[in-house]
Formats: C-alpha cells, structure tokens, sequence
C-alpha cells in the first residue's frame, strides 16, 4: 500500500466524523474496521410522502407521493449524492406492452435534483402506482449448509439488515384498455444489510388473473447517477460512477465479474440529459439492470415471477485497495459461503486403490479435501449400479478419515448430438465452440443423474467444468424451451437451482465461472493452462503475481492455483515435480506461497508424498496454515508485488482477530537481503502500539507513525520466506 492509500484511509476516517447532513448515525470508526456500530433502519417520514432505507453508511430516499421514485441515493460517508434525476423505479413488458413501475414526470434539467423540484412533480401516467409497503428482516435466498470445519468466520446467513417491499397495482388508464392488469401486482422488494454500504433490489410480479401473461422484458433497476467524469469529446473508456452493481443473473465470466456484467448490468447513454456537457450526448450514466435477452416466461393463474437480484456498493474512495477490500467484504456478506477454504487434492486416478491412497496421504498431512480430477477416468454421468454403489464405498472411506470428496464434471465446451445441441441464432456461436442446450432432452437427463448421484453415494464435491456459460438457443423442439427468447433464462434457472440444491445439501462447489452469488466457493485465481508447462523456477514467481493480482477483489477463499505434480499440458520433466524428494525445494516454496497467501491450489497428481522427508515439509506447511488459519483465510493487502529482481510481500489483515496481521515475505533473488521495510497496519484496526513477531520468534513492540505504518528490520537468505505475525500491545 502507497503513501497515497494511507492519506486517503486518513481521510475516510474524517468523513466519518463529519459525515453528511441529516445523517441518522455519526460516527468515527471506519466501517471496514469495525462495522458494528452500523445498523439498518427503515423509516417513514413524519408526512407520509418518503421511505428512508439506511444503515449510517448509506441512504436511499424514496418519494411515494404522488408515485414511487427514487429521489436521492446518498453515500453519508462523504455526504455525496449519486443521483441527479428521477426515473421509473421500474419498467416491464407485459404481453408485449411496456409499463412504467411508478415514477415521477417534470424535473426541468436532469443534472442535478433540487428538493423543491419535487413538490411540483407529478406522477408518471400511465403506469402501475403505488398501493402500499410492508417492513420486515432480510430473507435467505437460498438454504445453505455450512462446512464449518473449512470456515474460520462466523458468518450470517442471511445477513443482518433490514428489507421493504413495495407493491403496486395498474392505475385506472391502464384498466380502463386492459382490464386484465387490474389483477395482476407488481412488487418491488428492497434490502439493506448492516454494516456495509450495500443494497438490494428485486421485483416480483403476481398473476392473480383467470389468464396466462407473459413477462417478455423487464428493468428492475432504472438509476440516473452522478457521472464521474465530464467530456466535450467522446471516449473509448468512461470513468463510470463510483459504486459497484452486480446480480446474481452472471454467467459466461471467465473467471472474473467484468466479463459477466453484460448479461444484466448495463451503462446507458441518458436521451433525457440534454444539457451535458459531452456534445453528442452519449456519455454513459444511466444504470439499468434487466436481462440482455427474455426472459420471456409465462406466468400461469395464481403463479408468481421473479427477477434476479441486484446489489448495489456505493464507494467511499476511488483508493483501488480500499474499493477491493469493500467487495470482498460484499462476497462474504452476501454469498458467505466463499469463506470455506478446504486445502484439496486433485488425484489423477479414479480407481479404488488411487482414490484411497489420496484419501489416506490428505488425512496424514491434514489436507481436507479430494477432487478425482479430470482425465481420470470418472465419471458422474455413469448410473449404473456398480459405479453408484463403489463411489459410495469410496465417499464413505473418505469420510471415515475426515476427508470430503468429490470429482470432476464437463458440462458446456462439447457436443453431445442427436439434436441437444445449442442450435445458435444465426450470426453466433456457442462460447466454447459446441455446447449441450440445458433443456434439451439431454440436458434434463444430465442434471437428473447429477442429482441422484450426490443423493446416492454421499459424495459432497462437484467441480464443475463449462458451467452454462450463456449460450441462446433457437430449437423450438426443446423441452424446457419455446425458442430463443426464453432460452437464456431458462437455462441459467437450470444451472441455477442445481447449485442451490447443492449448497442446501453441504455440497462444496468449484466452478471456474462467477457463480458466486448462486452458491459457487472458488473459481480460479489466475488461470493460464499452459503456464504450469513452464520450468518449475518461473512458475513460483508466476504464481504469487496470479495471488497478488486475483485478491484486489477476490478474498483468498475465493480463489485456486494449480499445481503440477505431474506432466499437466506439457513441459516435461522440467515442468513437473514427480519425483518429489528430487525436487523438494521447489515443492516447498510452492506449498509456501500458497499456503503463506491462503490460496488453496489443486495439487493434480497420485500421491501428495513419496519419502518421509517430503511428508514432513508438506505437514509442516498444511500446520503453519492450520495454526494461523483465520488470518490467512482474511484479506490481502498489496505490499510488494514479485517481479524476480527483489522481495515481494503481501499482509493479511483482520482487526476482528487475535492475529491482526500477517506479512509473508519472499526472497526470489540469489542474495541476501537486509533492510528496513515499512507495513501498512492501517486496516488492522490497531492504532498506537503493536507487538510483532517473526515466525515463532521474540515479540518486540513498536510503535505506529501518523500514517498507521511500522518500520521492521528484516533478514532474509537467497529464495528465502519469512513472515510476521502482528498482535495488539
């Protein structure tokens, strides 16, 4: 972290004592640093004409009267207003007719919202109007069975906070075309959690009608936001608003959130928003958030539609550790399982004798987990009787020694014919090439046989492979679909209610796609297949700049490496660490950066050890992370990144803990390293004296400057590790 990240840390705690008028809470403590004092209250306004939704750290302020809009999105962090114009708080095609969801019509300009503006507003008509709200806790969206002996965190589920539901029914112009809307209701469903500037939004519509409707499109979310930046000319990247928007419709992500937004978070050029200054009008600052295709589901009599969901960050810094560490505090806050981090095995065999072999080598050493791995010969598809009833066997042995276990699955990137294939719409391609439609014939079978698998052997692991990564599909000979226009969101509730089911039956996930929010632990850190083909010495550097690259907003849980204890897409012996005894130095640092980041990587070969002297460096390193497992399971922030030429460090920080922090130091080069080096203790929480150690040495006190820092002298040989455990005094 650079001196600037400490001024601006600095300065959040300033903020917080000013804080924003009117704000309902006042307070000096920053909420990354103890969120307690931070609670969410819903209130109404002593006239009847506003909605309060806050926590201290945000506000969202909704007018009611004359119809519902969303008049101010405030940060009462910085005191900064988001929002700068009025706009539906919904909208929705219903039968191919488009309805506004309340809204409120007559703002003179849309740079800015003045107050006494409102006053003079009228309701958007013709539109569904406000009817009424109810108030109540936040609800699961989901069951899920936590693996506590994986957790080092007492997470909530669901989180803490507070919900409003809005409803809504047709105004008397709509009736009077359509007398049919008069029985139809739409609710619009808000969360706000504690302790974190975040927020939820939802819409449900209800069919309480003789007839079926449609829902061909919706917008659930319609934000008219402050733009960050300002220009004449047009630009090929625009600094959007400072708040993170995601939902939990992504899907085709590759490993990371930013290739997943397009399916339902969208950045609009605003037609209303005539006076910007940008000459061709087409700066993007209108947040939308609906389905890039469908979802175009018909609703039966008496039955019920519902939207994904979007949340909503709002920033407090445009500090890249400081907007990291708030996502990651929104993964553990909204999908809690990401905290699991079970040390794993990939074993490259599926036969009983290699299983059990894992098995038993993972219980010697304390790895928790094995995963029969691809090209192993497994196969979850196999419902024979023979097959379910030796993978029972199997998952009952594993459990015995303490061992979860599971295996490997491809799903999407293969053809599997006879008409089950993703027929694309003319001018695409499926994203891997070929790929099985989810509600084909086949694809109802494949995920019937997924179900009774886990129901019939135990086993408690999937790794899933080509989870659906979005393909349309234009069949109209599909069971599961009509055509394409319902395609993409029938295909994602397939995917989707499947990994729900599993996380409410303890089932750990590992799928490399963003299926966080949906109940997915890990997906890959960073992720190049043909590196781990490379000479054993480059990947130990390569592998902590993919661990300090892929934690700036994945927690350490979040993410896996690999490593190759076998030939793994090439590179020969030089590539690969079999025999291990014979590379025992490299297979130490390795098992040093990962488990020194907490970073679980999926170790793929027959045995985790072949001598005593090897089983004793990978229990030494299985006990160091064990011994400090909360604080490295905790956030990192980015000290020094490895560049092969100096020291590369990275501290974890957790002020909730005994272990404060925990600074892991490398030395890659061929020299001895002696110099003084600053830590950045700001996000520990602690504020005056600290105690630090290096490895199980003697604790020294030291005192932290006025930038939160620490100077400690450090020592370190060639190819060297080290690390410093940080305490309060």
């Amino acid at each position: 972290m650079n001196r600037t990240t400490h001024i601006l840390s600095l300065a959040i705690v300033l903020f917080l004592l000013i804080g924003c008028e009117n704000s309902a809470q006042k307070s000096p403590v920053d909420w990354l640093i103890d969120p307690s004092p931070y609670k969410s209250f819903i209130r109404q306004s002593d006239d009847g004409r506003e909605i309060y939704l806050e926590n201290g750290l945000i506000r969202r302020t909704i007018r009611v009267v004359p119809n519902v809009a969303t008049t101010s999105f405030c940060n009462l962090i910085t005191g900064e207003e988001f929002l700068r114009s009025v706009r539906p708080e919904a909208e929705i095609e219903i039968d191919h007719k488009r309805f506004k969801i309340g809204g409120l019509r007559g703002q003179p300009v849309h740079n800015y919202l003045a107050e006494q503006w409102l006053e003079k507003m009228i309701s958007d008509s013709p539109s569904f109007k406000y009817s009424g709200y109810t108030i109540g806790s936040t609800k699961k969206r989901f069951e899920w069975k936590k693996r506590r002996e994986w957790m080092t965190e007492d997470v909530r589920w669901p989180p803490a906070g507070k919900s409003l539901t809005l409803s809504f029914e047709a105004d008397s112009e709509l009736v009077s075309s359509l007398p049919y809307l008069k029985q139809i209701t739409v609710k619009i469903h808000y969360e706000i959690y504690d302790g974190i500037p975040l927020m939820c939004k939802y819409l449900t519509v209800e069919n309480h009608s003789s007839r079926i409707i449609t829902i061909n499109r919706f917008k659930s979310e319609i934000l008219a936001l402050v733009e960050a930046e300002s220009s004449v000319g047009n630009k090929h990247n625009w600094l959007l608003p400072n708040i993170t928007v995601e939902t939990d419709y992504a899907f085709g992500g590759s490993m990371s959130i930013e290739s997943c937004l397009g399916k339902s978070v969208f950045w609009e050029t605003d037609s209303l928003y005539r006076t910007q200054v940008n000459y061709q009008r087409v700066m993007p600052c209108l947040l939308e958030c609906r389905p890039k295709y469908g979802p175009e589901q018909r609703i039966k009599p008496g039955d019920k539609f519902e939207s994904f969901r979007t949340f909503e960050l709002l920033h407090d810094s445009w500090d890249r550790e400081r907007k990291g560490l708030a996502r990651r505090r929104m993964y553990r806050t909204i999908a809690p399982w990401v905290t699991e981090n079970p040390i794993l095995m990939h074993v490259r065999n599926s036969d009983d004798e290699s299983v059990k072999l894992a098995i038993d080598q993972c219980a010697e050493v304390g790895f928790e987990m094995v995963i029969i791995t691809f090209g192993s010969g497994f196969n979850i598809e196999d419902e024979s009787d023979e097959n379910l009833r030796r993978m029972k066997r199997l998952a009952d042995y594993a459990h015995k020694r303490g061992i979860a276990l599971g295996g490997y699955s491809l799903l999407a990137s293969r053809s599997v014919g006879g008409g089950n294939d993703v027929v694309p719409p003319r001018g695409m391609k499926p994203t891997f090439g070929n790929s099985p439609c989810l509600e084909s014939n086949w694809g109802r079978d494949y995920f019937r046989k997924l179900y009774a698998f886990f129901e019939k052997t135990g086993m408690d692991v999937l790794e899933h492979d080509g989870s659906y990564p979005g393909d349309l599909c234009a069949s109209t000979d599909h069971p599961g679909h009509r055509g394409v226009k319902d395609s993409q969101w029938n295909q994602f509730v397939k995917i989707r209610n499947f990994y729900r089911w599993c996380r409410s039956k303890g089932i750990y996930l590992n799928v490399p796609d963003w299926y966080f929010l949906n109940g997915s632990s890990k997906t890959g850190m960073g992720y190049r297949e043909t590196n781990w083909s490379l000479p054993r010495k480059y990947q130990e550097i390569i592998e902590r700049q993919n661990i300090y690259d892929g934690t700036w907003e994945k927690t350490p849980s979040m993410g896996w490496m690999f490593v190759p204890l076998t030939q793994y897409h090439g590179g020969g012996e030089a590539a690969t660490i079999e025999p291990l005894k014979e590379h025992l130095v490299h297979y130490q640092q390795r098992l040093a950066n990962l488990f020194g980041a907490g970073v679980q990587a999926c170790f793929r070969g027959p045995r985790l050890f072949d001598s005593i002297e090897t089983k004793k460096v990978v229990k030494k390193w299985v006990d160091f992370y064990k011994k400090h497992r909360a604080i490295l399971n905790s956030d990192i922030i980015h000290v020094l990144r490895a560049d092969g030429r100096d020291i590369d460090c990275i501290l974890h920080v957790n002020p909730r803990l005994k272990e404060k922090g925990l600074a892991m130091i490398y030395n890659p080069t061929t020299r001895f390293i002696n110099r003084t080096i600053s830590l950045p203790l700001y996000y520990t929480g602690l504020k005056n004296d600290v105690v630090i150690y290096e490895r199980d040495g003697k604790r020294r006190r030291y005192k932290l400057n006025r930038k939160y820092n620490v100077r400690i002298d450090l020592s370190i040989q060639p190819g060297g590790v080290t690390w410093f455990v940080i305490e309060g005094k």
